[in-house]
């Protein structure tokens, strides 16, 4: 079955509509209590409110381990977009799936932006199990060898904290986590401008924002005709849902190109318009 049908599925049967949040399969840390009805459960508006919240935030530069058990904090991504999500390693289903179809559109978005425009960051918030070991393995399961794409191990006492700062909810049940479905589309400086809720990890909904923020920075520091063509080349890049990739389009060249030659065209005439002008003033000076 195709992950991203997989995924959808799931959330539809535990009764998470548009997303909100998402019951995930058995962890291996003790579970929280739970509620005297049964499990616990998250309040789906609270969610939502928690996830909106996070949008402008820039979250605190807690130091985390990544994969080869090194120190590294947040800040070290800054420079370049970032998307952020959060995994624990004992999920068995809806996890593994999520990252799968966020890893496929990690690859379309590679192809097409170019594979050092942008960085990804998943955390591992079911500590102390959810260590720089298990996430390597993890990472190895999913077969996701990406120089820029890091998973990374934060301390027990921070998880809390980076998690409010991200708006992600979670809750421990007696079978695992409640958590949201999240990835947040963080930019250059640091500050949370998107959040993207629920099993449309695709790369139509990633893309589209991600790419507004690479062309806004590659405009910033553009210093090459090279830069302005790859920032042109993203530009003109759209979603193609029957292949699930970005191809370019001829039609938004045709009205750059368009546009470009109305300015042209309009400063032309404005020196003749100003070499007329400055004609008849020397004629009639004499």
């Amino acid at each position: 079955m195709n992950p991203a049908a997989s995924l959808s599925q799931q959330a539809l049967r535990i009764g998470a509509l548009f997303g909100a949040a998402a019951f995930v399969a058995p962890a291996t840390a003790e579970p929280g209590p739970a509620p005297a009805g049964g499990r616990a459960a998250l309040d789906r508006q609270a969610v939502l409110a928690a996830s909106r919240a996070a949008v402008g935030n820039v979250p605190g530069d807690y130091p985390m381990r990544d994969r080869r058990d090194r120190e590294v904090r947040l800040s070290a991504f800054r420079g370049k977009p970032l998307l952020v999500n959060f995994v624990y390693t004992g999920c068995f289903q809806v996890c593994p799936n999520s990252t799968l179809v966020l890893r496929n559109a990690v690859d379309a978005m590679r192809d097409r932006f170019g594979s050092e425009q942008f960085r990804v960051v998943s955390i591992g918030f079911d500590q102390p199990t959810d260590s720089p070991a298990a996430l390597r393995s993890y990472a190895a399961q999913r077969r996701i060898d990406d120089a820029n794409w890091e998973f990374l191990s934060p301390r027990a006492g921070d998880v809390a904290a980076i998690a409010r700062d991200f708006g992600f909810s979670y809750v421990a049940t007696p079978s695992g986590f409640d958590h949201t479905l999240q990835v947040s589309i963080v930019d250059a400086d640091g500050r949370i401008r998107q959040q993207v809720i629920g099993d449309a990890f695709a790369a139509e909904s990633l893309g589209e924002p991600l790419r507004r923020l690479i062309a806004g920075r590659m405009l910033q520091e553009s210093s090459s005709f090279a830069d302005l063509l790859d920032r042109v080349r993203i530009l003109c890049s759209v979603y193609d849902p029957a292949t699930g990739r970005y191809r370019v389009s001829y039609a938004l060249y045709l009205e750059i190109a368009g546009g470009l030659t109305f300015i042209a065209a309009m400063a032309w005439l404005a020196i003749t318009e100003w070499r007329s002008a400055r004609a008849t003033r020397r004629l009639a000076s004499h």
